[in-house]
């Protein structure tokens, strides 16, 4: 996300070269491999939605309500969030979404071996499918003890890449499926924020389906507030409430009196199950 873990002008040098609605079952087949299980319906929300690095106070979350945006991503986190959270607690998260904010939740977890500068956690070939396991139990608790319940979904963050090095990227595939399959055992839907030229691209393109993400977030910066007129993959994927779409980045925005800087995003997908 953008200046969340990455400079404004790392990212784009790296992206160049590399309405609310409850749906149950929508997108279920690419979620659920466990069919014996029942799964809770899928809260939808169509509209748009920001991120912050920082989620707000909950003061400035009030103020922006009924606003532009409808939803919010958050950093529940992983060992590569960029930003301190001292406003995200179970009691903010039930706070805010009482005012009526649908919420994100986003995993920043272990980042590509061959991705350029440091990590505090990065993906090998050797680590790929347990560090995915293992993150992706980190992620479910830290959602849990938000009271983001089962049956919402968490995004895993996946910076910008390489995807023409085939030893990484089949690290970084072998890291995702297994963070995805970790997921759905706990009964939490898959989702993957990456970008439309490399690291979200790695997953379009791919062959086998098998454990693969049932929900993209895809970050393409143009500015248009869409999920369909840009859609920049095969038509036939991640259809039925499966996609969103960052379309532009560091929008410095004032609302009741609080100035947040965000990005926006367009937003047709699962969201964060509370209250």
């Amino acid at each position: 996300m953008s200046n969340h873990r990455q400079s404004k002008k790392r990212r784009y040098v790296a992206w160049a070269t590399a309405g609310v609605a409850v749906v149950a079952g929508a997108g279920f087949a690419a979620q659920n491999s466990l069919a014996a299980t029942t799964w809770p319906a899928q809260r939808t929300y169509t509209g748009r939605a920001f991120d912050a690095c920082t989620a707000p106070s909950l003061n400035a979350m009030k103020a922006w309500h009924g606003g532009l945006y409808g939803a919010a991503a958050v950093y529940i986190g992983g060992k590569n969030r960029g930003c301190a959270q001292p406003n995200l607690t179970a009691s903010w998260v039930k706070s805010v979404s009482t005012v009526g904010w649908k919420l994100i939740p986003l995993y920043v977890g272990a980042q590509p071996p061959c991705q350029t500068g440091s990590s505090p956690e990065k993906i090998t070939a050797a680590t790929a499918a347990s560090l995915g396991a293992t993150d992706a139990a980190d992620a479910v608790t830290k959602a849990s003890a938000l009271g983001m319940k089962a049956g919402s979904p968490i995004y895993l963050d996946m910076e910008a890449y390489d995807i023409t090095n085939t030893a990484c990227n089949k690290a970084v595939l072998t890291y995702v499926r297994a963070f995805d399959k970790a997921l759905r055992g706990k009964i939490y839907r898959s989702g993957y924020y990456g970008f439309s030229s490399s690291s979200a691209k790695a997953i379009a393109v791919e062959t086998d389906r098998t454990d693969l993400p049932g929900n993209m977030w895809y970050a393409l910066w143009d500015k248009q507030n869409s999920t369909t007129t840009d859609w920049p993959f095969a038509a036939s994927l991640w259809t039925n409430h499966s996609r969103a779409h960052q379309y532009m980045v560091n929008s410095k925005e004032t609302r009741g009196g609080y100035t947040i800087t965000v990005d926006r995003n367009a937003w047709d997908a699962p969201v964060a199950i509370t209250g």
